[in-house]
């Protein structure tokens, strides 16, 4: 009885059902294409074409059909506001910002980007327009820069690829809420702190830089929406109380955590507080 299940079974697989008819399966258009072949060893094939088809670590790190690598020196700009988005940028070593300018002509930081960031990603629009804002070299950049056209097509055809690729979106989006929240209920004083830490890149695996690149005063009043006096005497503040220290270039504390996790700040004529202790 088995037996005879099995042969019906087998029977229906080289046929497919059409409107008062039946038409064997390689009588189909294309069957001659896996000529030969049974069915277990296409679907062999096909396994080992997927295991082989697509490495996303060698994607982005090695220039090919569609990426260049590209090299920028500090202050020289991935793209500006304004230009065509026909691209993508992965950031392979260094750190970036990215710029907005008012009509007035004010400028302000919208995010910064570190090695393993995308940037440029509207650019995948269902019509390509122009970019919204300037990607600027903080630090000496490395970065693979790929063709809108070579980006949608690796998205519609390697499933690992969009795997990685909307695990940054959603980080990207959750940063952006913590700047928005950021910039709404906390002090110009704590939100000063918090991009020191980012930058240097306290919170991310590893351990810590804690020298941050070279960047101004200036600039770091227009990450957080204040004057470059307030930003000196904040500084200046942070030095004092032993959570920064300044020798050419910045370098960054744990104990700066606690106005970020504790809101650990005295005074402005208190002494020096008793912080707690940082493991």
């Amino acid at each position: 009885m088995r037996k005879q299940s099995n042969d019906v079974h087998l029977a229906l697989e080289n046929f497919v059902a059409i409107p008062h008819c039946y038409t064997p399966l390689r009588q189909r258009p294309g069957y001659e294409l896996f000529a030969g072949e049974t069915g277990l060893q296409r679907g062999e094939a096909l396994a080992s074409d997927n295991k082989t088809t697509f490495d996303a670590a060698a994607f982005l790190t090695n220039a090919g059909l569609g990426r260049t690598i590209v090299e920028l020196k500090p202050k020289e700009s991935f793209f500006c506001q304004g230009g065509t988005a026909n691209s993508v940028y992965y950031l392979q070593k260094g750190r970036a910002r990215v710029t907005v300018v008012s009509k007035n002509g004010k400028e302000a930081t919208i995010t910064l980007l570190s090695a393993g960031d995308f940037v440029g990603e509207e650019s995948l629009a269902a019509i390509a327009g122009l970019r919204m804002a300037t990607a600027t070299a903080i630090t000496a950049c490395t970065a693979l820069k790929i063709r809108r056209q070579e980006m949608i097509r690796v998205m519609h055809d390697e499933p690992a690829f969009v795997d990685l690729f909307l695990k940054f979106l959603l980080a990207r989006s959750m940063r952006t809420q913590a700047d928005l929240v950021d910039q709404l209920f906390n002090s110009s004083e704590k939100r000063l702190a918090r991009i020191l830490l980012v930058m240097a890149e306290f919170g991310e695996p590893g351990e810590p830089e804690t020298f941050i690149p070279l960047i101004t005063q200036q600039t770091l009043a227009d990450m957080i929406g204040t004057t470059r006096s307030r930003v000196s005497f904040f500084m200046n503040r942070f030095r004092e109380l032993g959570f920064i220290s300044y020798n050419g270039r910045i370098q960054v504390h744990k104990s700066l955590l606690n106005v970020v996790l504790l809101d650990q700040l005295p005074d402005h004529n208190a002494q020096k507080p008793s912080l707690f202790p940082i493991p």
